[in-house]
């Protein structure tokens, strides 16, 4: 059992190391989210936080440097990325830099996503509260 566990932790910090170096791909300046979604030990989706498809990529406002109110959240863009693939996200594990704010906690729940994994704590913790309540498993790792 204890093996297991090992080889659990070093899978969920090798996802997390892959969503970290994904975050790169942000354009975001205030902040670069990563996420990997998982399943089955496959790689079924990923995202990165920044403006939608066909925008341009500034994800901050020229005059209050505050982010853009359309930008989306890693997690948002790895969910929609996988639905429109036609794949399905349930029972998968969510990899994410930051831990979920409330409004993707409400999409993972949605999406059939059993598990998040991150490293970094957003300002708040009430998207984690809300997986919890929901059952979703919910860690923060070391990586």
């Amino acid at each position: 059992m204890e093996e297991n566990i090992s080889k659990q932790l070093l899978l969920d910090k090798r996802y997390l190391r892959m969503a970290a170096i994904w975050a790169e791909n942000s354009y975001c300046l205030r902040r670069q989210v990563g996420a990997i979604l998982v399943k089955d030990k496959m790689i079924i989706s990923d995202g990165y936080n920044g403006t939608p498809s066909g925008f341009e990529n500034v994800c901050e406002d020229e005059n209050t440097g505050l982010t853009k109110p359309y930008v989306l959240h890693a997690e948002a863009n790895a969910i929609s990325k996988v639905a429109r693939s036609g794949n399905s996200s349930e029972g998968a594990t969510l990899y994410v830099t930051s831990s979920p704010c409330i409004e993707c906690a409400k999409l993972i729940i949605q999406a059939g996503i059993r598990r998040v994994v991150f490293y970094e704590k957003f300002r708040t913790l009430d998207g984690c509260e809300l997986l919890k309540r929901a059952g979703v498993e919910v860690e923060c790792v070391d990586i």
